[in-house]
C-alpha cells in the first residue's frame, strides 16, 4: 500500500525559528511580513520528503486577518508553490472561523459565506486540493466542505477532538466522520490530537470505507515527541506511533503542532 507524506506544522515551526505569532491571525501575517521564512519551512519539508504541502492559509480569513486576508492567502499559496518541486501538490487549508479548540464559539451554518470566500480564493490561487481541517463542530464543517466541493477541486476533511481528546470521544468523532463521508470528500483524516492518544480516533475512521490519513500533534512537552525535544529522539518515537496508523490503513501521514522537518524525514524514510 502506497503512503503519501504530508508535511508537518507551519505555525509552531515558525515560532521555533523565532517568529512571534499573535492571535487571532497567528501565522497568517507571516505570509506578508516574513515570506522568506515561510518559504524556507516549505523547502525544508520538501527536502525532508514531503510531497503534499499545506499552504499557510489556516488563518487567512476575513474574521481573523481583516482586509489583508486575501492578499495573505494568495501570497501563502504562491510561497508554497515556489518552494516545492513542480510535481508536488499544494493544499489550501480551510479552518474554523473561530478557535478550533472552542467549538462552542462556532457560528455553525452561519459561517457559510466566509468559507465560500476562502474556498473560492484558494481555488483561484491555484491549489491542487482543499483541506477542511481541525474541525470538531459538525455544522460548520458541513458548510465548509460544501463550499469547498463547489469549487470543483478535490476536498479532504480532517477532524480533531482537541489535543488531548477533550472535545469528542472516538465514537463521536467516528459518527461525524461517517455522516460527512457521504458528502463527496475524497479522504477523511484526523489531526491535532496528541500522537500518544490518537490511536482510538484512527480506529474510529479506519473502517468507513473511504481513504483516510493521520497527522498528529506532539502532545505534551514531557512526552519528548516535539516542542524542542531532540530531533534524534523525537522523530523516531513519532514514527513508531505512526506505524500503527499505517498498519490500520492510513494512506497519508504527516505531522501537526510541535512537529517539524525531522519528523517528516523520518516518516518519509519509513513509509515513503
Amino acid at each position: 500500500m502506497s503512503v503519501e507524506i504530508l508535511d508537518g506544522a507551519m505555525g509552531t515551526e515558525l515560532a521555533a525559528r523565532g517568529l512571534r505569532l499573535d492571535p487571532p491571525a497567528w501565522s497568517a501575517r507571516a505570509n506578508l511580513d516574513a515570506p522568506d521564512m515561510v518559504g524556507s519551512v516549505h523547502r525544508d519539508y520538501a527536502i525532508a520528503g514531503a510531497t503534499l504541502h499545506t499552504a499557510n492559509t489556516f488563518r487567512t480569513q476575513p474574521r481573523a486577518l481583516g482586509p489583508r486576508w486575501e492578499t495573505s492567502l494568495r501570497a501563502a499559496v504562491q510561497l508554497a508553490r515556489d518552494a516545492v518541486p513542480e510535481d508536488h501538490q499544494v493544499i489550501g487549508s480551510m479552518a474554523p472561523v473561530e478557535d478550533c479548540y472552542q467549538p462552542e464559539r462556532s457560528p455553525g451554518a452561519a459561517a457559510r459565506n466566509e468559507h465560500r470566500l476562502v474556498a473560492r480564493a484558494l481555488a483561484s490561487a491555484g491549489c491542487d486540493l482543499l483541506l477542511v481541517e481541525t474541525f470538531s463542530a459538525e455544522a460548520e464543517a458541513g458548510v465548509a466542505v460544501d463550499e469547498a466541493l463547489h469549487t470543483g477541486i478535490p476536498v479532504w476533511l480532517s477532524l480533531t477532538a482537541g489535543p488531548f481528546g477533550a472535545l469528542l470521544s472516538p465514537d463521536e468523532l467516528g459518527e461525524v466522520a461517517l455522516r460527512m463521508s457521504d458528502s463527496g470528500v475524497a479522504r477523511v483524516l484526523v489531526n491535532c490530537i496528541a500522537a500518544t492518544r490518537i490511536d482510538p480516533y484512527v480506529e474510529a475512521i479506519a473502517h468507513l470505507g473511504v481513504p483516510f490519513g493521520v497527522y498528529a500533534n506532539a502532545g505534551r512537552e514531557n512526552e519528548g515527541l516535539g516542542w524542542g525535544a531532540s530531533p534524534e529522539q523525537a522523530a523516531p518515537a513519532y514514527v513508531e506511533l505512526a506505524r500503527c496508523w499505517v498498519d490500520a490503513g492510513a494512506t497519508v501521514v504527516g505531522g501537526c503542532c510541535g512537529t517539524g522537518p525531522a519528523h517528516v524525514r523520518a516518516l518519509a524514510e519509513a513509509f515513503g
